[in-house]
């Protein structure tokens, strides 16, 4: 938990006890807070419009290194099976086609503690983009969709009584 509030501190503009209030609060509440809207309307979209070959290129060559990962170290039992569904998601997110709710919809089996185990990894995936601020930007945008996993994954957490 705490390497994953780190990697949302680092790329995102909250707090820890700002994040860790997020992650208490149900994913509507979230979903609809202005904190969250306020992040997602500070995402450069034309830089990430700009740069998606870039971004292409890197989920192409870090993704398969990354579900081979979440299989067989984190026990995920549903990984994609190559790179360009997630590319795909991520370019239909920027270019405003598919929904937050849908990412999670397709997200809710994998468990809480592999979703926060991997997001500083997949945030991660973007360190060697060489420009600064392509960089930079990306590690946000995907910081924020996994700010919005890690709350609805502790909101199913929550609601899942204790086996």
């Amino acid at each position: 938990m705490k390497t994953l509030i780190s990697t949302f501190t680092q790329h995102l503009a909250f707090s820890q006890p700002e994040l860790e209030a997020l992650l208490s609060k149900p994913l509507t509440e979230v979903l609809n807070s202005p904190e969250l809207k306020q992040e997602l309307e500070s995402l450069d979209t034309n830089l990430l419009k700009e740069t998606l070959p870039t971004a292409g290129a890197v989920l192409a060559k870090e993704l398969p290194p990354f579900y081979h990962w979440l299989k067989n170290e984190l026990g995920v039992k549903r990984v994609p099976d190559s790179p360009e569904h997630t590319t795909k998601w991520v370019i239909g997110f920027v270019n405003h086609q598919e929904s937050l709710t849908r990412l999670v919809e397709l997200h809710r089996p994998v468990p809480r503690p592999a979703l926060e185990a991997a997001v500083p990894r997949l945030v991660g995936l973007f360190d060697g983009v060489e420009d600064v601020t392509v960089r930079l930007e990306w590690q946000k945008a995907i910081a924020t969709l996994c700010l919005v996993l890690a709350v609805a994954a502790h909101e199913q957490d929550q609601l899942t009584p204790a086996g």
